[in-house]
């Protein structure tokens, strides 16, 4: 989330790595109340390493006991702690697998892209 400088009127931009961190510790504190919880990764800028002013976290869970369409997954999760504006994608690891081995354009950037953070 952006900040405001303490010695200046303008708003700061967190950098990359502070993102990071921060993401990193939110999926540890969530990992306590979601034992199904196996991996935490971003994708998108994030993952790429590209991310700039007013990127945005595009979040990958990897969840042994999600069920469920994926907007009612997403409930489960206190998305608004994280530092920025979060897109997030709730799997299991069976979905994750199928996914991935779908061959499309998904799981082509999520080959490509993704940075894991986290992992139980």
């Amino acid at each position: 989330m952006p900040v405001r400088s303490l010695t200046q009127s303008l708003l700061r931009w967190p950098e990359p790595e502070q993102v990071l961190s921060q993401v990193r510790l939110w999926a540890a504190q969530v990992a306590a109340e979601h034992p199904g919880l196996e991996r935490v990764g971003l994708f998108g800028s994030y993952g790429r390493g590209d991310a700039g002013v007013g990127s945005d976290l595009d979040l990958l869970l990897i969840d042994t006991g999600s069920s469920g369409p994926q907007h009612q997954r997403l409930l489960a999760w206190p998305l608004a702690e994280l530092p920025l504006s979060c897109d997030a994608l709730v799997l299991t690891p069976s979905e994750h697998a199928e996914l991935l081995a779908s061959g499309s354009a998904m799981a082509a950037a999520l080959q490509r892209d993704s940075r894991w953070l986290w992992h139980r």
